[in-house]
């Protein structure tokens, strides 16, 4: 398939390089591909097998850096929090831990705390300038990793001192001490920091061993994830240090009122009293909760669009071949044989190899469907799984925390906090109080309320799709069925009239380009009397247009005809599908076509074509789908590896070598790409303008070269008969 894309196997219909030793003509007969043609891979055409190692290793390659380009801030932002307070509190019998007293930390402790707060921020300075390409991928990545990993061990560290030694020695009773939310604020920040160290340590392993590239594949979206969440985290720390003073709170209290407000939870345990916090709440909120759903979109952004289509590929490409191994097995794998001009019929349906082809790409795109269902629910079950394991464990961290400090509660209260938080509904008839419960609250809703946003853009893709139909179901056999009945009369109304249209333009448009090589100046003459502010750029397009609708609307009649005359025959001919034009004509049609489909790249939904459409598309980059030569049987056990370059090469360094073949429930396939049809479509046909474009200007060179030679010719004879 893709070999063929670059040289195709039938004559190019802007080039005549693929016959130098006879002039070009308007015959049948295809040209052979020129055996020194470099391969694809050498000219910088799209590999797809590039594309599917990328897919395998997607996980590393770029959600692992997106993962840690999130937590990463995060984790700092937590380093800050446990710089900000001392790590003891002396809370004595009878008060509460807002009434604790803090108990400076050791000067070794502030110190090894600010070491490790620096080495982190420059970690995230470091991965922040290697996704924005400020920096190499060699020398970011290092930082990054060692730096992380030196916080994690200073934060376990200081940790483990200050629950056990530091207890020591003390002048109260150590019953009479807790510690602070700072203190459980460096235990959740030195789990980030061991988790992204560890994510960035594979993919800096993924990209050294080769398996891609040195260079996140981010988009510009994820590429400013991580300076969104900065910013964000940087607005609620601050806004947390304004409203604190202006409250008289600790803190850190302010941090989780921070939290609880732009979180849109409310709890209410803190609010605001004084008339200047009140009215700076109003503009800190909005700015926040806008600040937040960016945040969160960009996270919904990275995991729906573009792990939904690596995770579709792999399940494409399982149910392909596990449909193509059943075929084989119970013997219904005829549809799959190339039809050539000496076989039969498959059926009285399927008479031509391009009915065949036609019957294979509806099976690709039931595959497809049939993916993407399962997709679909898939990820639903992996994001509620996700979801209940935060609820589970989060109610279980509640529960532990809060028992001893709160009469009454009991594990399902913790259950009953989890829902009314990540439904943001907020009570506040149970919340926690203890320095461990609120700073926990932060970390968790951190990871659980994105979670629950995502969890509902899965479900709108299945359960409320579901729900929907069955209500029109519902509606159009019980309270509504004449909605149906006019729906269905519109539906085959507008068919109609599009049928009718679309005859008229074809056949305008076959009367044009029909005439368009002999008639060129009569045809405008007639067509500027019946448009005479027309141009002849105008005019171009009009038959550009035409033709392309004259292939859509009548290949599948032409190709009958002539695999019909094939067959009585009994030999394969390579019949054109259409007459294209050529030269500087065939280019302005591939401009043309690269401007539709980019325009199709526009739309909100991705483009799937028809496969007349296919066909088009095909034909302009040089293959007939009525040609069995590049068409073969897909293999029950066929995978994508990464000899297919290496074949294609060999193929075009062997001039004998059969021409590369391919199906469309093969791995080949281009349904089966890591990209979306517009943009396989869109750079095959750049390559073909680039390839075509390549060839004219050789041929003027060629040309110039000899025209310059025939003038040089007399001058140097006369040299030669003056020197004797």
């Amino acid at each position: 398939m893709t070999a063929s894309s670059s040289s195709p196997p039938g004559s190019s219909p802007s080039s005549s390089k693929q016959e130098p030793q006879e002039p070009r003509n308007n015959s049948n007969e295809p040209a052979a591909p020129e055996p020194e043609d470099p391969p694809r891979a050498l000219v910088n055409d799209p590999n797809e097998e590039q594309n599917l190692d990328h897919t395998r290793w997607w996980l590393i390659a770029s959600a692992f850096p997106m993962i840690a380009g999130t937590l990463g801030p995060v984790a700092s932002a937590f380093s800050i929090c446990a710089l900000g307070r001392p790590w003891r509190q002396y809370m004595p019998p009878g008060t509460d831990f807002e009434g604790a007293v803090f108990i400076n930390d050791p000067p070794w402790l502030t110190a090894v705390n600010a070491i490790q707060l620096a080495m982190a921020l420059v970690s995230n300075v470091f991965l922040l300038l290697n996704m924005a390409r400020r920096v190499k991928f060699t020398i970011a990545q290092p930082i990054t990793i060692i730096g992380w990993y030196i916080s994690a061990m200073c934060l376990i560290a200081l940790c483990a001192t200050a629950s056990g030694p530091l207890k020591e020695g003390l002048d109260k009773p150590v019953e009479q001490y807790v510690l602070s939310q700072a203190f459980w604020y460096g235990i959740w920040a030195a789990i980030l920091y061991f988790v992204v160290a560890s994510f960035m340590t594979v993919t800096f392993w993924g990209a050294s061993t080769g398996h891609f590239s040195k260079s996140f594949a981010l988009t510009n979206s994820q590429r400013t994830l991580m300076l969104q969440t900065i910013l964000f985290l940087t607005y609620l720390l601050l806004g947390a240090l304004v409203f604190s003073t202006i409250e008289d709170w600790n803190y850190l209290d302010g941090v989780y009122w921070a939290n609880v407000t732009l979180f849109t939870v409310g709890f209410g345990d803190f609010a605001t009293t004084k008339p200047l916090a009140r009215g700076l709440v109003l503009p800190y909120a909005l700015i926040g909760v806008i600040s937040l759903g960016l945040v969160i979109a960009s996270i919904r952004s990275m995991i729906l669009d573009r792990a939904r289509r690596r995770v579709g590929i792999r399940m494409e490409e399982k149910t392909r071949r596990k449909l193509v191994r059943t075929l084989t097995k119970t013997g219904n794998d005829t549809i799959l044989n190339p039809i050539s001009g000496e076989d039969t019929a498959l059926s009285p349906h399927v008479t031509s190899e391009y009915e065949r082809r036609k019957v294979e790409f509806e099976l690709m795109r039931h595959i497809q469907d049939r993916a993407l269902t399962w997709r679909q629910w898939m990820d639903l079950t992996a994001s509620f799984g996700t979801l209940i394991v935060l609820w589970l464990i989060g109610a279980l961290v509640f529960w532990s925390t809060e028992k001893a400090y709160q009469d009454d509660w009991s594990y399902f209260d913790s259950f009953y906090l989890c829902f009314v938080s990540l439904t943001t509904i907020g009570y506040g008839d149970r919340t926690p109080i203890t320095n461990a419960g609120k700073s926990f609250f932060v970390f968790w809703s951190l990871l659980a309320l994105p979670t629950m946003t995502v969890l509902i853009s899965h479900a709108e893709d299945t359960v409320v799709k579901f729900v929907r139909e069955v209500t029109i179901k519902l509606g159009a056999v019980t309270i509504l069925p004449r909605d149906k009945l006019i729906a269905q009369m519109e539906k085959e109304h507008l068919k109609q009239y599009s049928s009718q249209q679309s005859s008229m333009r074809v056949e305008n448009g076959l009367m044009r380009w029909a005439s368009r090589s002999k008639h060129m100046s009569h045809d405008k003459k007639a067509h500027r009397t019946d448009d005479p502010d027309a141009s002849d750029a105008t005019l171009r397009r009009r038959r550009r247009r035409a033709a392309r609708h004259t292939h859509l609307r009548g290949v599948a009649s032409k190709i009958r005809q002539a695999a019909i005359v094939s067959n009585q025959v009994h030999s394969h001919d390579h019949h054109q599908l259409d007459e294209l034009p050529t030269g500087k004509e065939f280019q302005l049609l591939l401009i043309a076509e690269i401007q539709s489909v980019t325009q199709h790249l526009r739309e909100d939904k991705p483009r799937r074509y028809s496969f007349e459409e296919w066909a088009w598309f095909l034909w302009l980059l040089g293959e007939d789908e009525r040609d069995a030569n590049t068409h073969r049987k897909a293999r029950p056990e066929e995978k994508r590896t990464h000899d297919v370059a290496a074949e294609q090469s060999r193929l075009h360094k062997d001039a004998h070598a059969q021409p590369f073949k391919w199906s469309w429930v093969g791995s080949r396939s281009p349904l089966t790409a890591d990209q979306e049809e517009s943009e396989w479509v869109l750079d095959r046909l750049t390559f073909r303008l680039q390839k075509s474009l390549e060839e004219d200007a050789d041929e003027e060179e060629a040309a110039a070269a000899a025209t310059a030679k025939r003038c040089l010719a007399p001058e140097t004879e006369l040299q030669i008969r003056r020197s004797h």
